[in-house]
């Protein structure tokens, strides 16, 4: 596992007890959707939080993550948003045989898969807000189970745990179930973050229900359609252009996946768009202003909402209480097929993981970068006189770049960084065996205005000196401690990274378009 994000998981159930659950059930049938209303909870405005309508009474699960913090330890707080196709409420009561006619759920076969998994990264300054989804059927390799999709993760762990603790003696119950849970989310938290590379700071899961409910608690949701549908499996039957949506209506519009002509990734995008309206909605006065609103919100949430034992969502809820529509935004992981095929000849979703990581960094780059701007301009800083300064420092400096690391084209990325700024580029090469152990700027002197203008723009390296070295002329050092600009890019993408056999669709990864929750309307899908 990385050194960037902690091991939150202690889970080694002996194999050969597993029961795969990752092919069972139709998935048609199985949709989890309600990762929907956890979104809604973090980024509607939160007013009945703000006033403690729901106090203490959200239901809670005790899992190894932060504490009680705002900020993350990255420059964001990032959230593991999860929806469950769980029959029961977030305290573990059945749902009425009324609320499973109404979901159109069907009955429940023991296996628990979660088919809604988004990361949502919140800055610290609570300005706006990331909502990645990563497919259901994604297809990973897990250290316990092996390779298996990722909606599957969460059901390995638990049905192990549950085998394991009923081995031990322990009977059946609330408490039993409880570590179960507890094993079947620590499992996919972990599954999440070595995929994309982020440490979870905190977590939310909601099942069925709580899609239905928040739905109906804002009065309806706004859905456009370039095309009619009907199709039966998943119940959806819409005209083409714009429709108001109930709750019941809403999970069968987001649950279709079949007659689609992308699949799981069109079923991504419906989920998306009608976030975006419903977030649009919540945030909306006419929602955060009515009681009767609020009431039912509130119940919503109580009903149907389980988080980290370790997180006052009414912190969050303070921190972005200036949140706009607008500033929450919707993209997917990238992938690199929706028709590949698995160890068993199952149908996957392909993906290269150190591509979702290099996407996740990027992704906080940016919010790092905007950060920055908002407080250069709140501070009447001057930006371009900073880059004129930067590249006044650099002025006439010839660069010559050594690889002391086993990572293979290092130095070459960090150049071609270098050459984006406009340096002179002397040479590119690997450094002799055992002259250096770690990354470096070397400058004829200490006092070099050049080598600390460099050491800075690659992640505070350390300046050494080597007194004969021509004016003008530093070396660049890299080893496998480097983890500045150009880092990335030297990370092995081949295809051997990708797990599973990749389908003939994509070819190279994927990106899909990011688009926000402001606007004057529905942006219609298919």
């Amino acid at each position: 596992m990385s050194e960037n994000y902690r091991q939150v998981r202690d889970i080694q159930p002996a194999p050969s007890r597993v029961r795969d659950i990752s092919q069972s059930g139709h998935p048609a049938l199985k949709t989890a959707l309600a990762a929907v209303s956890a979104l809604i909870i973090l980024l509607s405005g939160l007013g009945y939080y703000s006033v403690g309508r729901l106090g203490g009474k959200l239901s809670s699960t005790d899992l190894a993550l932060s504490d009680d913090k705002l900020d993350g330890e990255d420059g964001a707080v990032d959230i593991l948003l999860v929806g469950s196709d769980s029959r029961t409420d977030a305290q573990g009561n059945p749902l009425s045989e009324d609320e499973l006619r109404r979901l159109n759920a069907g009955e429940a076969d023991g296996e628990l898969n979660t088919d809604t998994i988004m990361v949502i990264r919140v800055p610290n300054d609570g300005s706006r807000a990331t909502a990645v989804s990563i497919p259901r059927d994604t297809y990973i390799h897990d250290s316990t189970f092996g390779n298996t999709k990722i909606n599957g993760v969460y059901g390995q762990y638990a049905n192990a745990k549950r085998d394991e603790l009923l081995e031990d003696g322990e009977k059946e119950g609330k408490a039993l179930e409880e570590k179960v849970a507890q094993a079947g989310q620590q499992g996919l938290i972990d599954a999440v973050a070595d995929l994309t590379g982020v440490e979870v700071d905190h977590y939310a899961q909601v099942g069925l229900l709580g899609f239905v409910l928040l739905t109906d608690a804002v009065g309806g949701v706004e859905v456009c359609l370039n095309e009619a549908v009907d199709e039966p499996m998943s119940g959806a039957k819409f005209p083409a252009g714009r429709s108001t949506l109930d709750g019941a209506q809403a999970l069968a519009f987001v649950r279709q996946r079949h007659d689609l002509p992308r699949g799981d990734l069109d079923r991504i995008v419906r989920q998306q768009v009608f976030m975006a309206s419903l977030v649009n909605e919540a945030i909306s006065a006419g929602t955060l202003s009515n009681p009767a609103k609020m009431r039912e919100l509130s119940n919503a949430v109580e009903r149907s909402v389980n988080v980290d034992s370790g997180w006052n969502i009414m912190s969050l809820a303070s921190q972005m209480s200036d949140l706009a529509a607008g500033n929450v935004t919707f993209s997917t992981i990238p992938v690199t097929s929706v028709n590949g095929v698995g160890d068993y000849g199952e149908s996957i979703v392909t993906v290269d993981p150190q591509q979702v990581r290099d996407f996740m960094q990027d992704l906080a780059k940016e919010q790092e970068e905007a950060e920055q701007t908002a407080e250069d301009s709140a501070d009447g800083q001057d930006t371009d006189a900073g880059a004129a300064s930067e590249a006044d420092a650099l002025s006439g400096t010839s660069v010559t770049l050594l690889n002391a690391g086993d990572t293979s084209g290092l130095a070459g990325a960090v150049g071609d960084v270098l050459k984006e700024k406009k340096l002179t580029i002397e040479s590119i090469g690997n450094a002799t065996p055992g002259i250096y152990d770690s990354s470096q700027i070397v400058a004829p002197s200490a006092d070099d205005p050049a080598a600390k203008e460099l050491a800075k723009m690659l992640g505070d390296l350390p300046v050494t000196v080597n007194e004969s070295l021509e004016p003008g002329s530093l070396i660049v050092v890299t080893a496998d401690d480097y983890t500045g600009p150009g880092a990335d890019q030297a990370l092995d993408t081949s295809e051997e990274n990708t797990v599973g056999t990749p389908g003939e669709d994509f070819g190279a990864a994927e990106v899909a378009p990011e688009f926000n929750a402001g606007g004057t309307g529905p942006r219609c899908v298919n």
